[in-house]
């Protein structure tokens, strides 16, 4: 697979179980995440992320290959009323946002990631937002340090806990 061959666009309806079933697959896969035992709602909401595209402004974005599989998937929000996260983040105005970063096994170390994030910084520049946020946590250290490296900044006010999982905020400055 060629990053250069990699589109993103909007997920399609029948695509939502897949993109569904690769958010619970590379989350239930992270070492230090909760598994879905622990945390069967969150996991329920990940195997139907689709939904979340029922709400304004939310788009579920696939990083697709040539072939058109999918090799990674993100939740933008252009409201930050609907991004769903605890914390203080849903108050956030003037904001975009995005969740649910994933990206296949077999396209990780590609910059799919990286093209996913651009593509959301791009949809926040466009609705002409300050500020995209975003959360992480210490089981996604690559995700983190590629937040860095792109310029998002810790921003402690967004921290919350999901059950005994520390979520990390960031924000970055548009």
């Amino acid at each position: 697979m060629n990053i250069a061959e990699i589109t993103i666009r909007n997920a399609e309806r029948r695509e939502f179980p897949e993109v569904g079933n690769l958010m619970v697959e590379v989350y239930s896969g992270l070492d230090g995440f909760p598994k879905p035992s622990e945390q069967p709602k969150y996991y329920a909401m990940l195997s139907d992320v689709g939904s979340l595209t029922d709400k304004p402004g939310v788009e579920l974005l696939v990083a697709v290959t040539s072939a058109n599989n999918v090799a990674g998937a993100v939740v933008y929000f252009a409201d930050m009323k609907y991004y769903g996260s605890g914390g203080t983040a849903t108050a956030e105005t003037n904001a975009s946002g995005f969740r649910l970063l994933a990206v296949d096994r077999q396209a990780r170390g590609m910059g799919v990631g990286k093209l996913l994030t651009n593509e959301c910084i791009r949809k926040a520049r466009e609705k002409r937002h300050r500020q995209l946020i975003i959360h992480t946590t210490l089981a996604m250290p690559t995700a983190w340090k590629m937040y860095e490296a792109m310029d998002f900044k810790r921003s402690s006010d967004l921290d919350f806990l999901q059950g005994d999982l520390q979520v990390y905020g960031f924000r970055l400055l548009l």
